[in-house]
Order: C-alpha cells, then sequence, then structure tokens
C-alpha cells in the first residue's frame, strides 16, 4: 500500500498558499461565501470532536459575521461526514472538522471507500495534534502503568480494553502496549466514547483506549485513570500525564490530529479565505487555551503543509497497523 503528495495537490495547495498571502482580512472575509455555513462533524453531538467544532463555530460567527452551523453527520467510524463533504457544493458553503481516525485511519483500514480521501477532499488547514491515551477503571485499583501490569498478572482473564474506534489508534495504541508489555490484550469494540466511559467508571470495562480530547475532563473527574498517552512529548493540558516514551516504550510513540477539510474542487481563493479565517479563530489566545484544556496541542499550517502531513501519517499508520497484526475490511 503507498500513498503519495501528488502533483495536482501540491499545484493546488501551492495554488492556496500563495492566495492567502495576498489576501488582506477584509477581502478574505468577503471570498467567504454569504448565507448559512455548514461546518460537517462525523460524530453525535457532545463528543470531543462536537465540542470543538461548536467553540470555532462560534467563534467564526462573531469573526465573520456568517452564520456558521455544526451538522453532526455521524455514523461509519467518520466516514459519513467524508463521503457528505465529496459531494457537498464546492461554493465555501460546507467545509468539515475532522479527526485524523475519521481520514487517515479509515482509508488504510478500509478496502473501499465511497471517496479518495487525498483526490476528493482538500486540505484547508490543521487545527491541532492530539494524543491516544489508555486508561483503567478507578474500580481495579491501579494507578499507574506498572501498578496495571502487575493487576494484569493476578487477573489474567480481565486482559481486555475498550476501544472507542476499531481499526483506529485507539485499537492499535492498545493491542501494541499488550504486546510490549507481554501481556496480549483483546481489543473490545464500543460505538464512540460515551458508552465506554460510562462501563469505565461503572466498573464493567477495566481498561479503555480513546483520544485525549474524549477522556481528560473525565479523568479529572475520577471517572477513568490516564495511565499513558501516545505522543511523543507531555500534553500542555496535563503536564501530570506520562507519556509512553518515559513509561520505557519509545517506539509505541505517535499522535494523530484535527484538521479543516473542502471540497476537491473547491476554488484557491475560497480555501485561501477559509484558511486565512480558521487559523486567526483557531489562534486566538481564549480559544487556543478552550481548546488545550480539552486535549487538543493547537497547531495551523497551509494547506500544502497540511496535506504533506496527512501522506506522512497514511504511512505511518499503515506501519502501526500491521504491527497490531489488524487486516483492512
Amino acid at each position: 500500500m503507498t500513498f503519495s503528495f501528488t502533483r495536482r495537490q501540491t499545484l493546488a495547495a501551492a495554488g492556496a498558499a500563495a492566495a492567502v498571502a495576498t489576501f488582506g482580512r477584509s477581502a478574505s472575509a468577503q471570498s467567504l461565501p454569504s448565507g448559512t455555513i455548514r461546518m460537517l462533524v462525523g460524530y453525535p453531538a457532545g463528543g470531543g470532536t462536537d465540542v470543538m467544532g461548536r467553540l470555532i463555530a462560534e467563534k467564526l460567527k462573531e469573526r465573520t459575521g456568517a452564520n456558521v452551523i455544526v451538522e453532526n453527520r455521524a455514523g461509519a467510524s467518520g466516514t459519513l461526514a467524508c463521503d457528505t463533504l465529496k459531494n457537498a457544493p464546492a461554493d465555501g458553503t460546507v467545509i468539515m472538522y475532522a479527526p485524523s481516525a475519521a481520514t487517515v485511519a479509515q482509508t488504510v483500514t478500509k478496502k473501499a471507500l465511497p471517496y479518495d480521501l487525498e483526490k476528493d477532499l482538500a486540505t484547508i488547514t490543521l487545527a491541532g495534534t492530539v494524543s491516544t491515551v489508555f486508561v483503567v477503571s478507578p474500580t481495579i485499583g491501579v494507578k499507574n502503568l506498572p501498578e496495571y501490569i502487575a493487576w494484569l498478572k493476578k487477573n489474567p482473564k480481565k486482559a481486555s480494553f475498550g476501544s472507542t474506534a476499531m481499526g483506529s489508534s485507539t485499537h492499535f495504541f492498545g493491542v501494541e502496549i499488550g504486546q510490549a508489555i507481554g501481556v496480549p490484550l483483546e481489543p473490545v469494540a464500543y460505538k464512540g466514547a460515551a458508552p465506554l466511559i460510562a462501563d469505565l467508571s461503572a466498573g464493567h470495562a477495566p481498561a479503555g483506549c480513546g483520544g485525549l480530547t474524549d477522556f481528560l475532563t473525565h479523568h479529572r473527574g475520577d471517572k477513568l485513570r490516564i495511565i499513558a498517552i501516545s505522543a511523543p512529548k507531555r500534553a500542555t493540558a496535563a503536564p501530570d500525564l506520562p507519556t509512553i516514551s518515559e513509561l520505557g516504550y519509545p517506539k509505541l510513540a505517535s499522535e494523530g490530529f484535527y484538521g479543516f477539510y473542502g471540497p476537491a474542487k473547491m476554488s484557491p481563493a475560497i480555501m485561501a479565505a477559509w484558511n486565512k479565517e480558521l487559523r486567526a479563530v483557531l489562534e486566538l489566545p481564549d480559544m487556543k487555551q478552550r481548546l488545550i484544556g480539552l486535549g487538543l496541542e493547537v497547531q495551523t499550517s497551509t494547506p500544502a503543509e497540511f496535506a504533506q502531513r496527512q501522506s506522512r501519517d497514511l504511512v505511518t499508520f499503515a506501519a502501526s497497523m500491521k504491527a497490531a497484526g489488524f487486516q483492512p475490511e
């Protein structure tokens, strides 16, 4: 399986980047479409992606005066929103906010999708990076990874973990941790973070794996305990949480991303306008702090930089999938 940053993408993204440099703030705002703007989110209301999307949408309303609404297109691990975007008007009235779990992961783990990520969706800007975390139920009485390993050896029949999305980093990270500690961990599929959090809190699931943005608030509320994060460095929002590298497993270090997309046929001028407005909102000090508090390490980019990051992640995620022994479905 190979992925490449195509010449067509390079030229389109470079054109958008050049347009970004020449558009002033007023010109940028004027290039955005009038009327209602739909921000697609591929997950149910109330989840981490939805909460972030609504915060950003509200700031966009304030900055541009546009009527920006979040439209939840939940289903198929986030790919329903991607398919909706592929067929949306390319006039800038529809954009999508999505994590790499819905874009990169699904492209790698699915044999067939109704769209081509690199051909049908245009990268607008990176929004930030996010860690996958491994968590345990507060009912099993462990506080860190060494204690969890000791607990597993005493409770071998409970060597399982809930995954918020099978075939994603929240599946592979847990499997790879089991391989690294010498105790195979069986993944159990959950339909998102909410039911997994409920089972962890009640003691029905001993452990779980998901995104930091989904679990951080619940960690602080003692509904679960985060014992490892996948990022190569500690999270700004939770500097007390140890990285998997610090715990002795540097080869497992990885991080996903969140970003904004448009339909592939979006013009360079409209893409440039969206890039400018979205980056301005994401980099507002108060917005940045709120997103960091949710577990997102805010980081913006040009369309070309985002496309290049995505292409690299397609390759590294394929390697992670192979290491976890997972075959495309």
